[in-house]
């Protein structure tokens, strides 16, 4: 059996081009160019049926090395919470109040940006963050 090589993130979400720009903002990753034969995103949007304008969005690693994330519009809302979460890893080799530091400043970037705070845990050597990213879904700063 072949091994896997590849795979994208799919957020099931009510905005996706909203969605996108913000993980792009919190991860540093970049929309990639549009389809060929079409200037730009807004080109492309405007050439799909109404119903399809929308209803998809797609940020990339501009270094090639993170997975894919591809935001898809779905008519219902978010009900419970994530099976499967995002940890935005900011703090790894450090311990204490260093990691606590680490994780608070990425915390302060992230807040702006339309994230949500959910706790802090610290236990006085390792710590973790659980955030609400803007549509609600659960992410770490870890």
């Amino acid at each position: 059996m072949p091994s896997i090589k590849q795979f994208q993130v799919t957020f099931d979400c009510a905005e996706p081009e909203r969605l996108a720009r913000f993980w792009c903002e919190v991860l540093g990753y970049v929309v990639p160019p549009p389809p060929a034969g079409f200037a730009s995103w807004d080109d492309f949007k405007r050439s799909q049926p109404l119903e399809q304008q929308d209803a998809w969005f797609v940020c990339i690693d501009p270094s090639g090395v993170g997975p894919r994330l591809f935001f898809q519009r779905v008519p219902e809302g978010k009900a419970v919470k994530n099976r499967v979460h995002l940890d935005v890893r900011v703090g790894v080799g450090l311990v204490g109040e260093e990691r606590l530091a680490a994780l608070e400043a990425e915390r302060a970037r992230l807040e702006p940006l339309g994230a949500v705070h959910v706790q802090t845990l610290y236990d006085g050597n390792d710590a973790c963050i659980p955030m609400l990213d803007i549509e609600g879904n659960e992410f770490c700063i870890d």
